[in-house]
């Protein structure tokens, strides 16, 4: 499923315009997007939560080269799915 097809399947079982429903999801998607930026959390009850982490510096190796360098610290999202989420693919 993409982004249209999830703006087509909210819309529908919602009963609302296509323009509406991409508002929607769009909004959703803005507000998540928003907190994480400050470094916040989203978490939405039965399905997951959004995070900051931060990934510490490491040394790596260049896979043509060989060469050993130095990757640098930085913040990566995490997302911990939630207990009805799990449940569904189990």
């Amino acid at each position: 499923m993409n982004k249209a097809d999830l703006i087509r399947t909210v819309s529908a079982k919602v009963n609302i315009s296509k323009t509406l429903g991409k508002q929607t999801v769009n909004a959703l998607i803005d507000t998540i997007y928003e907190e994480i930026e400050k470094g916040g959390k989203v978490s939405i009850l039965g399905f997951g939560s959004f995070r900051v982490a931060q990934r510490a510096a490491r040394r790596g190796i260049n896979p043509s080269t060989k060469i050993i360098v130095q990757i640098p610290p930085r913040k990566v999202v995490r997302f911990k799915a939630g207990k009805d989420l799990l449940k569904c693919v189990r």
